[in-house]
C-alpha cells in the first residue's frame, strides 16, 4: 500500500514538472538542508547576547557587523577577519553615573532587554525636536589664518588683563588696580598675568606677574607666594594680587584672586542688534520646543581603533543611539585622526576628505534617516582632523549636501550653542591635560581633600576663556588674530564639554558669584573620554538634563 502511494506521488510530481518547465519542487530533504544553512548564516551574523543583563544597557537594533576589504574600507563584502574590538566581551557597561532623577527611564533593564524585532517595529521617536541656537563669533569656513602679527598677540593678552581688571574693580570688592612694580610699604591691589622667568615649568622661585601697559607699562615683577597656604596658578592665568613690594623687585602676596564674577545671563556682550535677533529666534521656538530639557549622547574621537579604519566604535555608537533616540547627538573630533598609524604612514588609498564623507557623514546620514526628522547631530572639529584647517580657533566643517544640513550641523571649535535654551560650551583642544602639566599648586595643610580635575576645569570658567594657557602647547596652532572673541566665554554655560585624554568624568562645578565665597551658579563639566582607545573601545556619555544640575541623569558608558 505504501509503495502504491509513493508511486502515485512521483507520477503527480512529474506531471507538474512537464507542465511547468522552470519549476523546481523541493523535497523534505531540500527544505531541511536550506533551513540548516540559514541557521549557520545567522550564527555568523548575529552577535552574541550579553551574559550579564544587569550591566548591558542595550543591544544593536540592526546588524552592526563590519564589512571591509583588505584596505580597511567598507566594500559590501563580509570579512571573516575579527578585530580585537569585535572580540571584546563588555559592551555598553556603565562606568560612572550621577542620577538625580529617580523616575528616569535611563537604566530601565526591562526596556534594555526588549526583543530587537519589536524595537525596530515599535521604536519611539523623541517627543519634540531640539532647538539649536549658536552664540558668539569665530572664524568662518575659508578664512585666512596664521597671519597673526606680534601686535595681535600683544593686544590679545593686554585685552584679557584689562578686561579682568575692569570686572574686578567694578565688583566693588577690590581697590582700583595699581602698579605692582613700584616699591611701597603698604598693601596694594594689582592685576596681571602669571608668567615664568624661564622656558621650563613654573616653580615657586620662577613666578612673574606681568601687569597691563596702563598700570606698569607691561613690566614684570617677581611674585612671592610663600605666605599663602593654598593657591593654584599656571602660565597665562590672569589674577588679582593683594600684597606689598618693599624693595621694588618682588611683590609679596597676601592674597590671590584667581576668578572674576561671571555673567549669569547669556550674551551680555553682544551688539544690541545681534542680541535682539538672538532673542527673537529663541522666542520663536518657545511654543514649539521644551525649554531647559535636553537628552543627548556625547562622544569624542578618535572614532576608529588604531589597527584599522573600519570605524567600528562609531558604528556601535550609532547603533546604541538608534535604540535610545536622543534629541541631540554631539560628536567631537578628531574624525579623520592625523595621529592614526595608517594616516601618519600615508598608506591609505583615499583622500582624507573622501574618508570623512564616506565613513563619517554617510553613517550619520543613515542614522538620521533611520531615526526620523526629530533626530539631530552636532559635530565639532579638532586640530587633529587631517582633512580640516590646522588652526585654533577652528571654523566649522562645510557640509555640502543640502539634505543633511537641517539635521547634521557643524559648530566652531571652540563654540557655544543653546539646545532647548540649555547653554552648552564645547572645546576639543585638550586643555585639561595641558593645564595639568603646567599647573603649580599648593594644597591646604589641614588635609582638606582637593578634587584636582574639578579645579582644572574651573580654571576655564574663572578665566572666561576656553584656552587660558600661555604660551600655548606645542601642538596647538593658536592664531591670536582669530582668538580674541572666539575663545572668550561671556557667560556661564549650564554644560561644559572638555574632551581629554585624561580619565573620563562628570563634575558639577560650583562657581563664585558677585561676592567672594558665594555660590553663584552650577555648571556640569563633562569629559566623555575617547570613543576608541588603541585597539579597544573607550567611553561616551549619555545625559538627560531637566533644567538644572540637580535634575539630571548622566552616565559614562564603556562601548
Amino acid at each position: 500500500m505504501d509503495g502504491f502511494l509513493l508511486h502515485l506521488q512521483t507520477e503527480q510530481k512529474e506531471a507538474v514538472l512537464r507542465e511547468e518547465h522552470n519549476l523546481h519542487v523541493y523535497s523534505s530533504k531540500d527544505v531541511d538542508m536550506i533551513l540548516n544553512d540559514e541557521e549557520e548564516d545567522l550564527k555568523e551574523v548575529i552577535p552574541g547576547t550579553p551574559t550579564d543583563k544587569t550591566l548591558r544597557l542595550d543591544s544593536e537594533p540592526f546588524d552592526s557587523t563590519v564589512k571591509s576589504n583588505a584596505n580597511g574600507y567598507s566594500s559590501g563584502k563580509p570579512s571573516k577577519h575579527v578585530t580585537p574590538f569585535g572580540l571584546r566581551t563588555d559592551k555598553f557597561v556603565v562606568k560612572f553615573n550621577i542620577n538625580n532623577l529617580p523616575d528616569t527611564e535611563n537604566g530601565d533593564t526591562e526596556h534594555a532587554n526588549e526583543n530587537l524585532e519589536d524595537d525596530i517595529i515599535k521604536r519611539v521617536h523623541p517627543a519634540k525636536k531640539c532647538s539649536l541656537v549658536f552664540h558668539g563669533s569665530g572664524p568662518e569656513p575659508g578664512c585666512r589664518f596664521m597671519y597673526d602679527r606680534i601686535e595681535d598677540r600683544f593686544n590679545a593678552l593686554e585685552n584679557r588683563i584689562r578686561r579682568h581688571a575692569a570686572v574686578l574693580s567694578s565688583s566693588g570688592l577690590y581697590e582700583e588696580p595699581m602698579d605692582p612694580t613700584i616699591a611701597s610699604q603698604r598693601n596694594v591691589f594689582a592685576v596681571g598675568m602669571i608668567c615664568c622667568d624661564g622656558e621650563g615649568h613654573l616653580n615657586e622661585k620662577s613666578i612673574l606677574l606681568q601687569s597691563s601697559v596702563e598700570h606698569s607699562g607691561g613690566q614684570c615683577v617677581r611674585l612671592d607666594l610663600h605666605n599663602l597656604s593654598q593657591f593654584s596658578i599656571f602660565p597665562g592665568q590672569i589674577v588679582g594680587v593683594e600684597g606689598h613690594n618693599p624693595s621694588g623687585h618682588c611683590l609679596i602676596a597676601s592674597k590671590v584672586v584667581d576668578y572674576v564674577p561671571l555673567l549669569a545671563s547669556p550674551d551680555e556682550d553682544l551688539h544690541p542688534a545681534k542680541k535682539q535677533a538672538v532673542d527673537q529666534e529663541i522666542q520663536a521656538t518657545e511654543s514649539t520646543y521644551t525649554q531647559g530639557e535636553i537628552s543627548t549622547l556625547i562622544a569624542s574621537g578618535p572614532f576608529t581603533t588604531t589597527d584599522n579604519l573600519l570605524f567600528e566604535p562609531l558604528t556601535e555608537l550609532l547603533a546604541y543611539a538608534t535604540r535610545k533616540l536622543p534629541q541631540l547627538l554631539i560628536l567631537l573630533g578628531p574624525f579623520v585622526d592625523s595621529e592614526h598609524p595608517e594616516i601618519k604612514k600615508g598608506t591609505v588609498d583615499r583622500s582624507f576628505d573622501e574618508i570623512f564623507h564616506m565613513e563619517i557623514l554617510r553613517r550619520l546620514q543613515d542614522y538620521v534617516e533611520y531615526s526620523g526628522p526629530e533626530a539631530q547631530v552636532l559635530i565639532v572639529p579638532s586640530t587633529r582632523d587631517a582633512h580640516h584647517d590646522f588652526v585654533f580657533p577652528q571654523p566649522a566643517f562645510e557640509i555640502h549636501p543640502p539634505s543633511l544640513k537641517h539635521q547634521i550641523t557643524s559648530l566652531r571649535n571652540p563654540g557655544v550653542f543653546s539646545a532647548n535654551q540649555v547653554r552648552v560650551g564645547c572645546c576639543t583642544a585638550d586643555i585639561l591635560r595641558q593645564l595639568s602639566g603646567e599647573e603649580l599648586s599648593r594644597n591646604p595643610k589641614d588635609g582638606t581633600p582637593i578634587d584636582r580635575m574639578s579645579r582644572l576645569a574651573s580654571h576655564i570658567l574663572s578665566q572666561c576663556s576656553f584656552y587660558p594657557l600661555y604660551p600655548p602647547a606645542e601642538d596647538i596652532p593658536l592664531d591670536f588674530s582669530l582668538a580674541s572673541e572666539a575663545l572668550h566665554i561671556s557667560s556661564i554655560p549650564e554644560i561644559l564639554i572638555l574632551p581629554s585624554d585624561m580619565k573620563y568624568f562628570i563634575k558639577v562645578l560650583y562657581l563664585s558669584g558677585g561676592s567672594e565665597g558665594e555660590e553663584h551658579m552650577k555648571c556640569i563639566c563633562i569629559n566623555p573620554g575617547r570613543l576608541a582607545k588603541g585597539e579597544g573601545g573607550g567611553t561616551f556619555v549619555e545625559l538627560n538634563y531637566q533644567g538644572s544640575a540637580d535634575r539630571m541623569n548622566a552616565s559614562v558608558i564603556g562601548i
